[in-house]
């Protein structure tokens, strides 16, 4: 490892060591480190929608390709500022109507097709006598009780009570594997740190 790397390794391993500080209480150390995660994350995607987006989607179409249409949108995209004056803030909101509207006619039909329609395709399967099938059988008969706890228009007791609770449990099982999900990659996260300042103890001081 050369002199460069050791000292940004370094800098890395002492940054990770003022995060880890937070698990004492709240220091100084601890918020430097936030607040230059916060800076550096803010400055490096500025730069890079600059360059992904802006040269691409203003000054190389207007000034390099005369679409000069694209100047419509790009007043639109100007007048977003005028939200920090309160004479013209009003002018904000003329490109909000845009952005809003627009944003919701393309999510829309995304959300439809991937939340509901991908969803149903995937409880409508051919049931076989096998490990798949019988799977399949499960995901649709916890479908079927997660949607009875959610109607409303009958009691939920007797037979249909004992489906509905079904789909309780199908729903806490479902909520309770996407937490543990979400747990284990922020412990993975953590085991790459630990495995990180390890490695860069022993360059530093050898086995």
């Amino acid at each position: 490892m050369g002199t460069a790397e050791l000292l940004w390794n370094g800098l890395a391993a002492l940054l990770t060591l003022f995060i880890f500080s937070f698990l004492y209480r709240d220091n100084v150390f601890y918020k430097f480190a936030e607040r230059l995660v916060a800076g550096v994350s803010a400055g490096y995607w500025t730069i890079l929608l600059y360059h992904t987006s802006f040269t691409d989607k203003v000054i190389v179409p207007i000034f390099e390709q005369q679409h000069y249409w694209y100047i419509i949108p790009s007043i639109l995209g100007i007048m977003m500022w005028t939200r920090f004056s309160r004479k013209w803030a009003w002018l904000s909101r003329i490109s909000l109507a845009f952005y809003i509207g627009i944003a919701t006619g393309v999510a829309l039909p995304i959300a439809m097709y991937a939340s509901i329609y991908r969803q149903l395709q995937a409880s409508m399967v051919s049931i076989s006598l096998d490990w798949a099938g019988i799977n399949s059988a499960l995901v649709t008969i916890g479908l079927l009780c997660s949607l009875a706890y959610f109607y409303f228009s009958k009691e939920h007791d007797g037979w249909f009570g004992g489906i509905s609770r079904v789909g309780i449990y199908t729903l806490m099982i479902g909520f309770g594997a996407g937490f543990g999900l979400t747990v284990m990659g922020r412990i993975s996260l953590l085991i790459d740190r630990v495995l990180f300042l390890k490695d860069y103890v022993l360059t530093l001081f050898g086995a």
